[in-house]
C-alpha cells in the first residue's frame, strides 16, 4: 500500500520518471554498506530479535509519512528522506530475515521456504494495491499510509510466534569485522557463489527497475492512475504466488540448475514483452509471468547461495546476497528512470531487458557448465574458519 500510494503521489506532483525512479533507488541505495553488516551481526545475535527491532523501526517511519500526510506536510523532499530512512531499517532487516529463514528449515526444504516466503510477500503485492487503490480512491493517501502503519502489529505479532535455533558460541564469539571479511573471502574464493552473486547484481540492474517504474508505466504510457497501478502491481504479485506452488514440483523434476538456467533466460525476453505490450491488460497479463519468472530466479538464486556455505555464515552470506541487489536495482532504477525521462519508457526498459538476455546466452555459451556447481556440495575448507588469534578473542563488537 506504501510503495503504491507514494509512487502515484510522486509521479503525479513531479511529472517525471526519474524522480520516481530516484524515490525507489533512495529505499535501497543504503543496503549498498548496510547489508553484508547485517548480515554479520545476523550471525552473532538472536535473529528474531533483531528483525523485529529493524521492523519495529520501519513501523516508526511508517507512522512519520502518515503524520505529515494529516497535517499536511508530505512533500517528495519529505518522502525522499523517509525512504532513505526507510531503506536503512530494510537493508538491516532483509538478510537478518533471510537467514532466520534458513535457521529455521532443513537444508533440503530450504528453496520451497524461500519459495512461500515469496509467496506470502507477493500476495501483499496482490492485496496491498487492489486495498490501497480502493483506500486512494475514498479517502486519499492519508488513510493508505494510515492503515499501512497499522499493519506492522501483525507483523510484529508473528515474529513473536517464530522459535529459531538459537546462534553456536563459535557465532557469537566471532569479532564483527573478522565475520564480514571472512564472509567476503568464501564469496571471493568459490567460484560458483562470485557467479551467482554477479547473476544477481545483473538481474537486479537490468530487470527488477521494472518494479520501481511501475506508476511511470501506467501513467505515462497508458495514462491512467492508482487503479492502474494497482492492476499491474497486482499481477506480478498474482504471477510470483502461481509460481510459488510450482516451485517445489519444479525443483523435483527439474533441479535447481535446470530451473535457474530456464528463469535466467526466459526473464530478459518476458520482460521486454511486457515493456512492449500495446494495451494496459497485455501488459497486466505479461506481468503475470514476469512476477512469475523473477520470483524463480530470485528464490533460485538466493537457494543457491545459501546452501554453499554453512549455518554460521548464512547471514553474512544473505548479507552480500542483498547488496548484490542493493547496488543493481539502486542503479538500474535511477538510470532507467533518468534514461527514459530523455528516450522513452519503453525503449530503455526493454532494451535493457534483452541486453541482460544477451549476458545470458553468452555466459551459457563461453561457461556451459556454469552453473552445474550450483547443486554440488561445498568444499569444506573453503568455509572453515581462520584459526584463533589472541588479539581477536576479546573486545569484539
Amino acid at each position: 500500500m506504501e510503495t503504491l500510494a507514494l509512487g502515484v503521489f510522486v509521479t503525479t506532483v513531479t511529472g517525471r520518471a526519474e524522480a520516481t525512479g530516484g524515490i525507489a533507488a533512495l529505499t535501497f541505495l543504503p543496503g549498498v554498506l548496510l547489508s553484508p553488516v547485517s548480515g554479520a551481526l545476523a550471525d552473532r545475535f538472536d535473529r528474531r530479535t533483531f528483525v523485529a527491532m529493524g521492523m519495529l523501526a520501519q513501523a516508526v517511519l511508517a507512522a512519520l509519512l502518515t503524520l505529515m500526510a494529516f497535517t499536511g506536510r508530505l512533500t517528495v523532499p519529505a518522502v525522499a528522506v523517509l525512504s532513505f530512512l526507510n531503506g536503512c531499517a530494510s537493508s538491516l532487516v532483509n538478510p537478518a530475515f533471510a537467514a532466520l529463514i534458513s535457521r529455521s528449515v532443513p537444508p533440503e526444504d530450504l528453496h520451497s521456504a524461500f519459495s512461500l516466503n515469496s509467496a506470502q510477500f507477493n500476495l501483499g503485492r496482490i492485496i496491498g494495491p487492489a486495498l490501497g487503490a480502493a483506500v486512494l480512491a475514498t479517502h486519499g493517501i492519508t488513510w493508505t499510509l494510515a492503515v499501512n502503519s497499522l499493519s506492522f502489529v501483525a507483523v510484529l505479532w508473528a515474529l513473536w510466534r517464530v522459535r529459531p535455533q538459537p546462534p553456536s558460541a563459535r557465532e557469537r564469539r566471532e569479532p564483527l569485522w573478522t565475520g564480514l571479511v571472512r564472509g567476503a573471502r568464501v564469496a571471493r574464493e568459490d567460484p560458483t557463489l562470485g557467479m551467482t552473486l554477479l547473476a544477481t547484481l545483473a538481474v537486479s540492474a537490468l530487470v527488477s527497475p521494472f518494479i520501481g517504474l511501475v506508476p511511470v508505466f501506467a501513467i505515462r504510457v497508458f495514462h491512467e492512475g492508482a487503479a492502474a497501478t494497482s492492476l499491474l502491481v497486482g499481477s506480478q504479485g498474482m504471477g510470483a504466488v502461481m509460481a510459488a506452488v510450482l516451485v517445489g514440483p519444479l525443483v523435483a523434476r527439474l533441479g535447481r540448475r535446470r530451473l535457474l538456467e530456464a528463469c535466467l533466460v526466459f526473464i530478459g525476453p518476458m520482460a521486454a514483452v511486457y515493456w512492449m505490450a500495446p494495451t494496459l491488460h497485455t501488459a497486466a497479463l505479461a506481468l503475470v509471468g514476469l512476477g512469475a519468472l523473477y520470483m524463480g530466479t530470485l528464490t533460485s538464486l538466493n537457494t543457491a547461495c545459501q546452501l554453499r556455505v554453512p549455518a554460521e555464515l548464512q547471514g553474512r552470506m544473505s548479507g552480500i546476497y542483498s547488496m548484490m541487489i542493493a547496488v543493481g536495482y539502486a542503479a538500474g532504477v535511477w538510470m532507467q528512470g533518468a534514461l527514459a525521462d530523455r528516450v522513452g519508457v519503453r525503449l530503455i526498459t526493454a532494451g535493457c531487458a534483452l541486453f541482460f538476455l544477451a549476458l545470458v546466452l553468452t555466459q551459457r555459451l563461453l561457461r556451459p557448465e556454469a552453473f552445474a556447481a550450483t547443486e554440488a556440495p561445498r568444499a569444506p575448507e573453503l568455509v572453515a574458519a581462520p584459526a584463533a588469534s589472541p588479539h581477536l578473542d576479546g573486545g569484539e563488537f
